[in-house]
């Protein structure tokens, strides 16, 4: 029953619209601060987080320290990159309501990446409300960019899956 109310409702529809705005203004504010910002570095939040993977109470899991120090780390130009746009992307995909459940995916994916490395701030209530966006499926694009996309794409897949059969048996 409230699966269904949140899947297929439209007053559901319109308060889910109002998260997935609030949500995606909180990523693509944050994400242009630090593209305008100048120089954006995540090295320093790397480092802190791996410094806090260790000691006699750690705040940060050590195998996501590990992680950070074998893999982000020594990439965090390209971390920085991914994060920066990333949270300006998602944002931008969710005040419109395009790709709705792909843009909720990859901001609670940064949400837990952020909450993993020790932070507090707002990322455990942006996890909540994505949680429910993702939940509603296409429910929460409904009132957005999704309303039309999703179907315009949905009808073109037969062709694509057509022509990928025939270039399969072609080859």
């Amino acid at each position: 029953m409230i699966m269904d109310f949140i899947r297929n409702n439209k007053i559901a529809a319109a308060i889910l619209t109002v998260l997935r705005v609030y949500i995606g203004y909180t990523w693509f504010t944050g994400g242009l601060g630090k593209i305008t910002s100048g120089g954006f570095d995540a090295s320093g939040f790397i480092q802190g987080a791996i410094a806090n993977a260790g000691g006699a109470n750690p705040t940060v899991q050590g195998w996501w320290g590990a992680f950070l120090e074998a893999v982000a780390l020594p990439n965090a130009g390209l971390f920085s990159f991914m994060v920066m746009w990333g949270e300006v992307l998602v944002g931008l995909a969710l005040i419109l309501g395009i790709f709705t459940n792909f843009a909720a995916l990859m901001g609670i994916t940064m949400n837990f990446a952020f909450l993993f490395s020790g932070t507090v701030s707002t990322n455990a209530q942006m996890v909540l409300i994505t949680v429910f966006l993702i939940v509603a499926g296409f429910n929460a694009g409904r009132y957005g960019l999704d309303r039309w996309v999703i179907p315009f794409l949905k009808d073109r897949t037969p062709m694509i899956k057509d022509k990928v059969k025939k270039d399969v048996v072609v080859a």
